[in-house]
């Protein structure tokens, strides 16, 4: 187990996020994969997936953040485990605990995709990366936007979107974040998609910002 009060943030994360880690991040205890190495190999994991479970913790292993706007404040602590699957239909592990009981996991899947589990797998971004950059916009958002307005089922769909373009930074699969004129719209599908619930389906809308409140860096 390993703890550093003050987290590293990746060098590939935007200025806003690496700020963000920075003010709002804390380390705790985390899983040391090494110790763990020769028991995996034994039980038939592949040496490439727990490469793939050892680089995970040296970038977010322990990492604590605020709560998200979604998915019930999303992991409470960033933190790998055993990873699950097989090689045929690939392997996944656990990105970390969840903070409520919830029907589905967080998981990093196959292709380093940050997602939900349950039923089926729903990835949400492309990298954790991603999703911690979805993290800090929107409570980057939050703060200077005049208004917040939270859209759910249909009404998420009916938006226009036309006028927006896509955040790149937050490398979005099921869910993503549009930037307007001086709006910010996070769009959020992975319950309705994993649950197979359209009735989940959330987007928050940012109004009133600024180029600042809009980017932020």
């Amino acid at each position: 187990m390993h703890a550093a009060p003050i987290p590293r943030a990746p060098e590939h994360l935007s200025r806003r996020a690496q700020r963000f880690l920075q003010a709002n991040g804390l380390i705790l205890p985390h899983l040391e994969v090494e110790h763990c190495r020769e028991q995996w190999i034994e039980h038939g994991i592949p040496a490439t997936e727990i490469d793939r479970v050892a680089d995970f913790q040296a970038d977010w292993g322990g990492l604590a953040l605020p709560p998200a706007p979604a998915y019930e404040g999303e992991p409470r602590i960033l933190n790998a485990d055993v990873p699950e699957g097989s090689t045929t239909q690939g392997w996944w592990f656990s990105a970390g605990d969840e903070r409520v009981s919830m029907a589905y996991e967080f998981m990093i899947g196959p292709g380093g995709a940050f997602g939900l589990h349950a039923d089926r797998w729903t990835p949400l971004h492309a990298s954790t990366g991603g999703w911690v950059e979805s993290l800090a916009l929107a409570h980057h958002a939050a703060r200077w936007a005049r208004s917040i307005t939270k859209i759910t089922g249909d009404a998420v769909d009916a938006l226009d979107l036309d006028a927006y373009e896509p955040v790149p930074e937050t490398q979005g699969i099921t869910d993503n974040w549009w930037r307007g004129a001086d709006t910010l719209i996070a769009v959020y599908r992975g319950e309705a998609d994993c649950l197979t619930a359209p009735q989940c389906l959330t987007a928050h809308v940012y109004r009133g910002l600024d180029d600042w409140g809009l980017r932020g860096g």
